[in-house]
């Protein structure tokens, strides 16, 4: 019998009984686990994340030849692609030695890094892992994967799910990257609760150290939090589609059939008097195309509203003010929230639309100890710098620095700013009891003269027009398709990254 391999059959066969090796991951023991804990496996988070039959795998034969042989050395990463794109991801795999980090894992972690700078593409990282694998003292041969995170920062878009418990080196990946999600049995932490207990004598759960009521309500190093894997991922591809593939790339349209002019019904929604609080995401959500928004970090200062959507089929960020909390005060954990928001847009090309409404920013000792002007300085600082189309609301108040916050700066390099009839400006709200002015006829005055700020702001060009606010959605499509001259000049990255 002639033979069909040609020689070739031995180094096949060898092949092959490696890659079977690694793709067997953890054993059917540990997989069966990660089941039963409604958890899927790193392949099969891989497999959810890419479109069908698109994902190639690198690295597989990382950690075959060790004695015993370590499955991928606890990381499963590759190539494919997420939503016709193409993309790369890592995901380690908590089935092999809990997922920690050996030199091989290392390696594989800064190639994930090089590639996605070199081939302009977007990458996400899975983790639920132990961090680095005590039994290994060294890391890989290639510069740590943090500075290749680091460096990768506002080059290409980059995505974290944290889908169980992730600890030390890997968790640090998180704050890394641009978005974040984790899902609600997942943890994220520096370090465990045995060490914890060894260094500081404090007996905490993983769900006490690092849950999402830590990791999202209190801390905000994740974003968004959602159900379980499967929706984690979703998420991850959904957050993607509103990019580009890298900064270099202008942001993506979408085409659909609410895309164009309508007027919006928001006289319902808005109360005219600045002292009635109201909801803002029923006002997003009616201004946008088809009314879909992705809500950004909704548990984290939550006096602002961050959210990603379409307006005329174009990707936009939304900043918004949410007088259904605090009154729409800026607090610091809200100015934070939009500073890396407004970071992230301005990165990869994002128009920004700004919605004010806010009193200012939070008074008080609590808030002074907090350091609110150093917080609401950052936010100033940022939506200044912005090089991205810049669209302005006054909606129906902004007080002070919470105003300039906002974007309200007169000639601050808004492609459109506008106000609704009967906005209230100033300092501070006259007759509140902060008020500087205490006699009864000159806050009056004061009051008079703030309902027709709109008029005299648009008189003096503080804005380009006050609008009826059943127009606010064409007045905005308006903006957007005056930017479209800034589509002809090719884009480039920033010369520094994103701010974790």
């Amino acid at each position: 019998m002639s033979d069909e391999l040609h020689g070739w059959g031995p180094a096949l066969e060898e092949i092959a009984r490696r890659k079977a090796e690694s793709f067997a991951m953890g054993g059917e023991g540990r997989l069966e686990r990660q089941h039963r804990r409604g958890r899927l496996n790193a392949r099969e988070r891989l497999a959810r994340l890419f479109d069908r039959d698109t994902f190639f795998e690198i690295g597989n034969l990382v950690g075959t030849v060790d004695d015993p042989p370590v499955p991928g050395d606890a990381l499963v990463a590759g190539s494919g692609r997420i939503n016709g794109r193409p993309a790369l991801a890592g995901a380690e795999d908590v089935t092999v030695l809990g997922g920690s980090i050996g030199s091989g894992a290392s390696d594989k972690r800064y190639r994930l890094c090089q590639l996605a700078r070199q081939e302009r593409v977007p990458l996400v990282m899975m983790l639920e892992g132990a961090g680095h694998r005590v039994t290994e003292t060294a890391g890989g041969r290639r510069p740590g994967d943090l500075m290749g995170l680091a460096e990768l920062s506002g080059i290409v878009p980059m995505v974290s799910l944290v889908l169980g418990a992730s600890a030390g080196h890997g968790a640090l990946t998180a704050p890394l990257c641009d978005f974040v999600a984790m899902t609600e049995t997942a943890s994220i932490f520096a370090a465990g609760p045995p060490l914890v207990r060894s260094a500081t004598g404090e007996d905490v759960t993983k769900e006490e150290l690092g849950g999402p009521a830590v990791a999202i309500d209190t801390g905000g190093v994740v974003h968004n939090l959602v159900a379980d894997d499967g929706e984690a991922i979703d998420l991850a591809r959904r957050y993607l589609s509103h990019f580009p593939l890298n900064a270099w790339e202008p942001a993506p349209w979408r085409e659909g059939p609410d895309a164009g002019k309508r007027r919006v019904d928001l006289l319902g929604l808005i109360p005219p008097d600045p002292r009635h609080p109201y909801a803002m995401r029923p006002v997003l959500t009616e201004i946008v195309d088809d009314g879909e928004l992705l809500d950004v970090q909704p548990d984290f200062g939550r006096s602002i509203v961050t959210a990603l959507a379409h307006l005329g089929g174009r990707s936009v960020a939304m900043v918004a003010n949410d007088p259904s909390v605090l009154a729409g005060t800026i607090d610091s954990d809200a100015a934070d929230k939009a500073a890396h928001f407004l970071d992230v847009a301005d990165a990869f090309g994002l128009p920004c639309v700004f919605l004010a409404d806010n009193p200012g920013v939070l008074a008080g000792t609590a808030a002074e100890g907090q350091g609110i002007l150093r917080h609401a300085a950052r936010l100033f600082a940022v939506q200044h710098r912005l090089s991205v189309p810049k669209l302005h609301v006054t909606l129906r108040k902004a007080f002070g620095f919470g105003s300039s916050v906002m974007a309200m700066n007169p000639f601050d390099g808004q492609t459109i700013t506008l106000a609704f009839p009967s906005i209230t400006l100033g300092a501070l709200p006259a007759g509140s009891e902060g008020s500087a002015v205490e006699d009864p006829e000159e806050r009056a005055r004061l009051a008079a003269e703030q309902a027709r700020a709109s008029v005299v702001a648009g008189a003096r060009l503080s804005y380009d027009d006050v609008i009826d606010p059943r127009e606010l959605r064409n007045a905005l499509l308006a903006g957007l398709s005056l930017a479209e001259g800034r589509d002809s000049t090719p884009r480039q990255p920033r010369s520094m990254g994103i701010l974790p």
